[in-house]
C-alpha cells in the first residue's frame, strides 16, 4: 500500500499538451472548490494560471506561493496586470458558474474576443489523456469519487484526481498523480456533467433536486440519461440497485449501452445487485460479487457511506484490482470535509458538521448521526440552515419531516445563495423552530448532555456555528 500524496505532483515531463494548447489560463473564481481543483491540476501540469476571486482565503496563497498571479476583487485591470507577472498573454478564461456578464474581468475577457471555459470544461481538457472516472449523481458524489480516489491511492495507482472536498489524509481537493486512471466529481446541478466523456460513469442515485435549472423531474432524469451515453463505447456504467431512480436509469438505457459494449455493474443491498452488501453492521458488513467475498469495515458511519462504499469497490474491480484488495483499501478512507466532520469535543459532547442540504441527505445524515450514539439515551441536536429559495419550496414538507429524527431542531433563516427570495417561501414552511444563529447555538447546548451529538447541516455559512458552539459549551460548562 502506498502512502496518500499530501499535494499535487508536478509534471514529470514538463509542460503537456494541455499547457501547451491552452497558454496562459486565467480564472474567474479562483478559490471556489471546483475552479481551484482545476487551476491546482493545471498549474501542476504545467499551465501558466492566474486568477482573480471575490475575497481572500487561505488557498490563494497557495496559489501565489506556486507563483500564479492572484488578485482579489474583480477589475478590469487585473487581466492586464496579470499578463505582466506572468510575462505572456491570457489565452484561455475558466469560470465559475457564478462569474458572468457584468463581472469585469468576465466582460474584458468577453471584449478581447478570448475563449472562456466552464470549470468543467477545464477539467475535461485535463482528463482526456487519461482513463476518466466521473461520479455522478444527486447525493454522495464527493464521498464516492473520494473513497474512489483513495481506495486505487491505496491500491498504488497513484490517480490524478478532482473532488468537491478536501480529502482527509491528503488535504486537497485534487492532485495531479503519475497513473493512468483520473477521477472526477461529475456536477448535475448546472447540466456540466455532460461535459466529461468517461471510461467509467458512476450514478450514485437519481433524485429531483436544482429545480431552479432543470424545472421538471423529467429533466433532472433526463440528464442522467445523457451523462450515461457520454461513456464511451466499450466503458463501464456502475450504479445504486437500492435506488429507484438509478432502477428507472438502468431500464432506460440497458439497451443502448449493450449495444455499444459498456458493461454495467449494480451495487447495493438489493438481491439482484451484482455487488452486494449483506450482514449489514454499524460499520459495514460483506461485500460479494457471486465469486468472491470480503468483510468491508469503514471508519465513516451510515448505510449511505457503506453504499457509497460499493460504488469506489466497483471503480476498483473495473480497474483490474481484486476484490479483497478493493475493499481494504477503501477502508482507510477517513472522510472529506464538511461530510459528518468532525468539528470538536466537550464534556462528552460531539460536534459535527455536514453538508446535508437535500431531504434525503439529511434523513441520511440525521440517521448515521444516530447509529453514532453512544450509552443509553443519548440524543441528537440539529442546526439546520435551508439552502435556496426554490429548494425550500420543492421540499419543504419532505425537510420538515427528514429534521423529526433529530430530538432537538433549531432552523436558520434560508441562505440564498445566487438566488433572490420567493414570495412567501421562507424557512417557516419547515415546521420547525426558526431561530437567530446565536439562539439557535443556545437552543441545542442548552439541551444538550454528555455522550450527545450535535450537528450543523446545510450548504450554506452554517458550517462556521460549529466553533460557536463549542465555545458555548464551555462557557455553560
Amino acid at each position: 500500500m502506498t502512502s496518500p500524496r499530501t499535494h499535487a505532483a508536478e509534471s514529470p515531463n514538463g509542460p503537456s499538451e494541455v499547457a501547451a494548447r491552452l497558454g496562459h489560463v486565467h480564472f474567474l473564481g479562483l478559490a471556489g472548490v471546483g475552479v481551484s481543483a482545476v487551476a491546482r491540476l493545471m498549474a501542476a501540469d504545467g499551465v501558466p494560471i492566474s486568477g482573480t476571486d471575490a475575497k481572500e482565503l487561505p488557498v490563494l496563497e497557495e496559489f501565489r506561493r506556486a507563483g500564479a498571479a492572484v488578485h482579489v476583487g474583480y477589475r478590469a485591470e487585473n487581466l492586464a496586470e496579470a499578463e505582466h507577472q506572468i510575462g505572456r498573454p491570457i489565452s484561455t478564461v475558466i469560470a465559475s458558474s457564478i462569474a458572468a456578464a457584468g463581472n469585469p474581468e468576465y466582460d474584458e475577457a468577453v471584449r478581447r474576443g478570448l475563449p472562456i471555459l466552464h470549470r468543467s470544461e477545464g477539467l475535461a481538457a485535463l482528463m482526456r489523456s487519461r482513463r476518466a472516472v466521473a461520479v455522478a449523481g444527486t447525493h454522495g458524489k464527493t464521498t464516492t469519487s473520494s473513497m474512489a480516489t483513495v481506495l486505487l491511492e491505496q491500491a498504488g495507482l497513484s490517480p490524478t484526481f478532482a473532488v468537491g472536498a478536501n480529502v482527509a489524509g491528503m488535504g486537497v481537493n485534487a492532485a495531479l498523480g503519475s497513473g493512468e486512471w483520473f477521477i472526477a466529481e461529475a456536477d448535475e446541478s448546472d447540466g456540466s456533467l455532460l461535459n466529461y466523456a468517461p471510461e467509467i460513469g458512476v450514478v450514485t442515485n437519481v433524485e429531483p433536486d436544482h429545480l431552479d435549472h432543470y424545472g421538471t423531474a423529467e429533466a433532472v432524469e433526463q440528464v442522467f440519461v445523457d451523462f450515461t451515453e457520454r461513456i464511451s463505447d466499450g466503458g463501464h456504467l456502475v450504479l445504486c440497485a437500492d435506488d429507484p431512480g438509478a432502477r428507472t436509469l438502468l431500464d432506460t438505457v440497458r439497451a443502448p449501452l449493450t449495444a455499444r459494449g459498456v458493461s454495467i455493474t449494480s451495487y447495493g443491498t438489493a438481491d439482484q445487485a451484482d455487488l452486494r452488501l449483506s450482514e449489514l453492521a454499524p460499520d459495514g458488513g460483506m461485500v460479494s460479487t457471486g465469486s468472491a467475498s470480503a468483510p468491508l469495515r469503514l471508519g465513516v458511519p451510515g448505510l449511505h457511506n457503506q453504499l457509497n462504499a460499493l460504488a469506489a469497490i466497483a471503480v476498483g474491480l473495473h480497474a483490474g484490482l481484486s476484490l479483497e484488495t478493493s475493499v481494504e483499501a477503501v477502508s482507510h478512507f477517513q472522510g472529506t470535509s464538511r461530510r459528518f466532520e468532525l468539528r470538536g469535543e466537550f464534556d462528552g459532547v460531539r460536534v459535527y458538521d455536514d453538508y446535508a442540504h437535500h431531504p434525503t441527505e439529511v434523513s441520511a445524515v440525521l440517521a448515521a448521526a444516530r447509529s453514532s450514539l453512544t450509552g443509553p439515551g443519548a440524543r441528537v441536536h440539529a442546526i439546520f440552515q435551508p439552502h435556496l429559495f426554490s429548494r425550500t419550496a420543492a421540499f419543504a414538507e419532505e425537510f420538515g419531516q427528514a429534521l423529526t429524527a433529530a430530538d432537538t431542531v433549531a432552523v436558520l433563516e434560508i441562505y440564498p445563495a445566487r438566488e433572490e427570495p420567493i414570495e412567501g417561501v421562507t424557512a417557516e414552511l419547515l415546521g420547525h423552530p426558526v431561530l437567530s444563529a446565536a439562539d439557535a447555538v443556545a437552543a441545542v447546548v442548552g439541551a444538550a448532555e454528555p455522550g450527545d451529538m450535535i450537528m450543523t447541516l446545510g450548504a450554506g455559512d452554517v458550517t462556521a456555528l460549529g466553533a460557536d458552539v463549542l465555545a458555548a459549551l464551555q462557557a455553560l460548562r
